[in-house]
């Protein structure tokens, strides 16, 4: 809570207590909660297609990988020896310099993505899925951490 003192006592401040900024902060609710509901409903608005129902987010996404597929001429699926072979390092010359091979690099780019993508998913999967959402995340973490890989296993 935020008090100001003025000549005729002090004031509350804070907007929970009905003092000072509520008129404010009501004003500013009043004019972006239409706005960020109206965003909120295209974000995760729905779509129904012979029946099934689901975010047309997905569907954008699934027509955008088909169209940018078919632009690039299907390069995941033509290159992907090249992939391979760059990342075990058959292109690599000893004399190159820097102080991660081609794997390293790949793997820290990796990380970096998919660990902000599963801080986003997260957020998201909570907002739109609630309570079960969660519980159904901690069920995948369980079944993913059973078994236990090899690398963690104790040693003899």
């Amino acid at each position: 809570m935020t008090f100001s003192t003025g000549p005729d006592g002090p004031h509350v401040l804070a907007a929970e207590e009905g003092g000072a900024l509520s008129g404010i902060e009501n004003t500013i609710n009043s004019v972006f909660d239409p706005v960020s509901e109206a965003f909120s409903n295209v974000v995760f608005g729905e779509l129904t297609v012979f029946g099934v129902t689901f975010p047309w987010i997905v569907a954008w996404l699934v027509i955008a990988a088909a169209v940018f597929t078919v632009v690039f001429g299907f390069i995941q699926v033509r290159s992907f020896k090249l992939a391979v072979d760059l990342v075990r390092g058959k292109y690599t010359d000893d004399s190159e310099p820097g102080e991660i091979n081609h794997f390293q690099a790949l793997a820290s780019a990796l990380s970096g993505t998919v660990g902000l993508g599963n801080i986003a998913g997260v957020g998201v999967a909570v907002t739109v899925g609630g309570a079960g959402a969660t519980f159904w995340m901690i069920v995948c973490a369980c079944c993913s951490a059973w078994p236990p890989s090899s690398s963690s296993a104790p040693s003899a």
